[in-house]
């Protein structure tokens, strides 16, 4: 199967951002998406919202309810995916749990996402045996089920992972729930090492990437790092002003100020 997340991913420095769909608005959640698509993101994760996002810190937690609050389910995700395809071809990878993946129906998700336009899904919750279940059923629509490990994954449940999965490889930098860390133990960089051992898929890491600092230390080691709970806080500080836009611009400007040169220069050669 051919893989647009892994070949978007495959030549490093990749920039991997996460939202909850839907949050604040739709209008504005579209507009964001198409901004980080913009501004050079490998991959779009899509958070589906729920209420019991064990993974997760208060940041993400409150913008998963606020989404809820709203009637966002996994319908209105799939809705919006198909929105942005149809200006951008960035993979997009659906971020979930379980729960809703099974209300909604494998069978009726695969043949929705295929048709919304995503790539792949991540399910926090699903392993071993019901992981390898869903990413055949995925395979056959030419969906990748992307896999987790963290630095408390065994040697052997690692290997057996990677023997599946497909896309990418998510390595979660440290033991805990996802939001923004102020510094970073080596937990990362040996589970990557680890990683490296049993498979040659990009490997992304997250959970706590929210400087260029830590952007620039993931990518002396892994392919691609994942921010959430940087982008989606600045989502939530911009509600009473309504300047969501300004602020995940200004974060992406701090983040990645070597493809803020190139976003300006491209912009710039168009008026020529």
């Amino acid at each position: 199967m051919s893989d647009r997340i892994t070949e978007n991913l495959k030549n490093g420095r990749g920039f991997i951002p996460f939202v909850t769909a839907g949050d604040p608005d739709d209008e504005t959640s579209l507009e964001i998406l198409k901004l980080l698509a913009a501004r050079g993101a490998n991959v779009i994760e899509l958070g589906v919202p729920f209420s019991d996002p064990m993974a997760d810190g208060v940041v993400i937690q409150r913008s998963s309810q606020r989404a809820l609050d709203r009637g966002v389910n996994l319908a209105s995700v799939l809705s919006l995916a198909a929105k942005l395809r149809v200006s951008s071809d960035v993979p997009l990878v659906l971020f979930s749990y379980l729960n809703p993946i099974l209300r909604f129906g494998i069978d009726g998700l695969c043949s929705a996402a295929k048709k919304s336009g995503v790539d792949g899904i991540l399910i926090v919750d699903a392993v071993d045996d019901e992981a390898r279940e869903l990413a055949d059923k995925f395979a056959e629509h030419g969906i990748s089920l992307i896999s987790l490990v963290s630095p408390t994954t065994s040697d052997g449940r690692l290997e057996n992972i990677c023997r599946n999965a497909r896309g990418f490889i998510y390595a979660v930098s440290r033991a805990g729930v996802t939001g923004a860390a102020n510094s970073h133990s080596n937990e990362a960089e040996l589970l990557a090492a680890r990683v490296r051992k049993f498979t040659d898929l990009p490997i992304a890491v997250g959970f706590g990437i929210s400087t260029a600092e830590q952007v620039e230390n993931v990518w002396k080691f892994a392919d691609a790092a994942v921010v959430g709970s940087a982008i989606v806080a600045e989502i939530e500080a911009s509600i009473k002003a309504n300047d969501a836009l300004a602020r995940v611009e200004a974060l992406l400007d701090q983040l990645l100020p070597l493809q803020k040169a190139a976003h300006t220069h491209k912009v710039e050669g168009s008026r020529l």
